[in-house]
């Protein structure tokens, strides 16, 4: 982090980031939910702007402002490269049939009155496995988010349980990368830091299943309509569990540590082959031609269509079409503004020096165990909301409360565990940072709206908190040694 030439002030520190508030809550009033689509991102890049100006004022030039705001935004682009193959895999997907196949057979597995809790489990069983929450968002989400819908349930639930799940999967898979960013920042053996997780992050999902399980409902659409919707599918769709192999050979890759951006470019390409294969005739429709339907440029341009412009049903029933018509590269792009607005405006607050002055003052505030832990999951959320990364979130409060956790006669797999309860959970529950952004865009539910349904992200963290004024399941810093043996006793 680089440091200004002269000290920043409280104010000065605060100024872009009250700025920043006022915009966006100008923002909601004025556009309600819509305020995503282009008023929170002018928001950000003006409060931008004052951040460089109190740059300036404390002796950073512009040219290193800009530089922080071009460091901050690179940080990103892995994750916009991610986000633009979803929207692939999303309208190949839809038009090769796999996600009507998912819905299909769905309805029928799965119980209305279980099913947020169902969700949750099977998201975090395949998110232990993959280590990737993006990619089960990403894959089953989707296909859970169809079901919800046929069943008449509520999508923001759906979509909390879903992130629920996949965080939690996430969180302990040895195969994460947040998971291994903690316990490398905080010098901790991987496994024993994982098994310290066990201790907040057990209880938090129980509680969440038992909510998910109560949240269940037995009303919503009659079995008449669910017979409907099938026949609907299965009238535009050639239907068959043949389609999921798609599914199972992006789970596949990603199992085998292939990266995401390879994996899901290669998922969405299959789709695209089931798509000609099992689908010509729909391939043909979205190409928009009426002559011959099995040319080979007509199928080129169908799929070429759903990679870009994502699929787009016309079958004349209302709520299958607007289930289905969803995908394509182009429907990424307003959240792709979104993140690189976001993570500009947190660069220049870490070059300007700012992101480091709050950081320390919320170190002055520590004066017990339990606040130390507060301050430490505090500041991660204040990491994610300003920085939009949670990357960042875990790295630099990662860097900065190692110190003092020792001070404290505490472990260092105290501090690695508190980073993963709160800047790793609550990145999702963000709507700017790259992780409430991706899930938004993938699930096609507001960030605002799934967040107060993420029942384990938002237990985890005060857990964690709970934990830290009770002294429960803290390790002394006498454990440290074992913890880097991999021993965690």
């Amino acid at each position: 982090m680089s440091h200004p030439k002269q000290s920043i002030t409280g104010l000065q520190a605060l100024a872009p980031i009250l700025f920043l508030v006022v915009l966006l809550a100008c923002s909601v009033y004025l556009f309600g939910a819509d305020s995503s689509y282009g008023a929170n991102q002018i928001a950000l890049i003006l409060a931008t702007c004052v951040a460089a100006l109190v740059g300036r004022r404390c002796g950073v030039s512009w040219r290193e402002a800009q530089e922080g705001i071009v460091h901050g935004i690179s940080l990103g682009l892995g994750p916009v490269l991610i986000l633009l193959a979803v929207g692939m895999l999303i309208g190949t997907w839809i038009l090769c049939g796999t996600v009507p196949t998912m819905i299909y057979y769905g309805v029928k597995i799965l119980d209305p009155s279980l099913f947020y809790a169902a969700s949750a489990a099977i998201c975090a069983i395949v998110a232990v496995s993959i280590g990737s929450s993006w990619t089960v968002a990403g894959t089953l989400g989707i296909g859970l988010m169809g079901i919800a819908g046929s069943f008449g349930l509520s999508p923001a639930i759906t979509a909390g349980a879903i992130i629920s799940g996949a965080y939690f999967g996430d969180k302990l898979s040895p195969m994460s990368d947040t998971t291994n960013l903690a316990s490398a920042v905080t010098g901790v053996d991987l496994f024993a830091h994982i098994r310290h997780m066990l201790w907040t992050t057990v209880p938090s999902f129980t509680l969440a299943l038992l909510l998910f399980a109560v949240l269940g409902s037995s009303e919503g659409a009659t079995p008449e309509e669910i017979t409907s919707l099938q026949t609907a599918l299965s009238d535009q769709f050639n239907i068959g569990l043949h389609l999921l192999l798609p599914l199972l050979l992006m789970l596949t890759l990603v199992f085998l540590r292939l990266p995401a951006f390879p994996a899901i470019v290669v998922s969405a390409l299959a789709g695209a082959v089931f798509a000609l294969l099992f689908q010509p005739q729909q391939v043909a429709v979205l190409a928009g031609e009426t002559g011959d339907l099995s040319a080979p440029f007509v199928q080129l341009k169908g799929v070429w269509t759903a990679l870009f412009a994502g699929f787009s049903a016309d079958s004349g029933n209302i709520f299958l079409d607007e289930l289905l018509s969803k995908g394509g590269m182009e429907s990424m792009l307003n959240t792709v503004w979104l993140i690189i607005s976001a993570l500009g405006f947190g660069g220049v607050l870490e070059r300007t020096g700012i992101l480091g002055y709050l950081l320390q003052v919320a170190l002055r505030s520590v004066n017990s165990v339990g606040s130390l832990v507060t301050t430490t999951v505090v500041t991660c959320i204040g990491t994610n909301a300003l920085a939009a990364d949670q990357f960042i979130a875990i790295a630099i409060p990662g860097r900065m409360y190692r110190q003092a956790y020792r001070e404290r006669g505490l472990s260092a797999l105290n501090l690695s565990r508190t980073l993963e309860d709160s800047a790793t959970l609550t990145s999702a529950l963000i709507p700017w940072n790259t992780c409430g952004a991706y899930m938004s865009a993938t699930l096609g539910i507001a960030t605002l709206s799934y967040a107060p349904y993420a029942f384990f992200n938002l237990l985890c963290p005060l857990v964690a908190i709970v934990y830290g004024y009770f002294h429960i399941a803290l390790k002394p810093a006498s454990h440290d040694a074992e913890g880097v043996a991999g021993v965690d006793a």
